[in-house]
């Protein structure tokens, strides 16, 4: 071997092997990668958009306004005491942001199908950009939300300090359920279609219209495993002063969510050696 052959270095991409963990180690060499499709995402969403990110802002609002106006003054769903615009309003923030994250991760594969054949990185990033590109709108539509708290003459309470806790657990569960969704979805594409309708069945197995404070006994513990169940608790709890979530409530919905994480993490690593294959 001449020396001009010797300064060269081949460097082999393999495809991971059927286990290799989580792939964390891969995912912060590539945060710049997932930066800048977050930043993607965000320009594909807004660009040439008539009202741009204030969809953030009229999706929880035109929601709260027809929820309040059908379940709160015709049903007369009950709200805990509180006026039912806002109690509508505080559920349907959180539960917007997991749910678009759920359904845009979901669909995230198939819709970057090109990437996935031209060049190796982990392929993780792609449902992660779409839950992470999502976190903007969630901080906007917060925003607001606390306005509309004040204008109602509502008071936060002390659990307003575990309001990132709850949201996080929000977010740790619509990547498990996105990332467990859209390795289902390279394979079995019946998955596209279905999402809509698991996503409404979602939404009435969470206390957005209602309040949770309905369902008593040994339920509420079953009724935890949605992990949604404490988020949204907590949020009401944190911004107008609603009843706590019980902590071992709370605990249950923690554990669900990590549990949907590391399986839908364990079954994406396991399958995506193969998904430029399959799309």
């Amino acid at each position: 071997m001449g020396p001009l052959a010797a300064a060269y270095t081949t460097v082999t991409i393999a495809p991971p092997a059927r286990w290799g963990g989580f792939g964390l180690r891969e995912l912060w060499e590539a945060r710049e990668l997932l930066y800048f499709m977050t930043k993607r995402e965000l320009q594909i969403r807004y660009k040439q958009s008539l009202f741009g990110v204030s969809w953030a802002v009229l999706q929880p609002l035109v929601y709260a306004f027809v929820f309040a106006l059908f379940f709160g003054r015709l049903v007369n769903v009950p709200s805990d005491g509180f006026p039912y615009p806002i109690f509508a309003l505080t559920a349907l923030v959180p539960w917007i942001f997991v749910s678009q994250s759920v359904s845009q991760a979901a669909g995230s594969l198939v819709g970057d199908a090109n990437l996935l054949g031209k060049v190796y990185f982990p392929r993780l990033v792609i449902p992660l950009a779409k839950v992470t590109s999502f976190l903007i709108d969630l901080v906007i539509a917060l925003c607001v939300l606390g306005l509309f708290v004040a204008l109602y003459g509502q008071s936060p309470s002390v659990g307003l300090l575990a309001l990132p806790v709850f949201l996080l657990l929000g977010f740790v569960t619509a990547l498990g359920a996105g990332t467990l969704l859209a390795t289902l979805n390279v394979r079995y594409r019946d998955v596209t279609v279905a999402i809509p309708l698991l996503i409404q069945l979602w939404l009435f197995a969470t206390p957005v219209i209602y309040p949770g404070s309905l369902i008593s006994g040994a339920w509420q513990h079953v009724y935890a495993l949605n992990p949604m169940v404490s988020v949204i608790d907590g949020v009401r709890w944190g911004l107008i002063g609603a009843d706590a979530p019980a902590l071992v409530d709370v605990a249950i919905s923690a554990a669900a969510a990590i549990v949907l994480l590391v399986a839908g993490t364990a079954y994406f690593r396991r399958a995506e050696r193969f998904f430029a294959d399959i799309i």
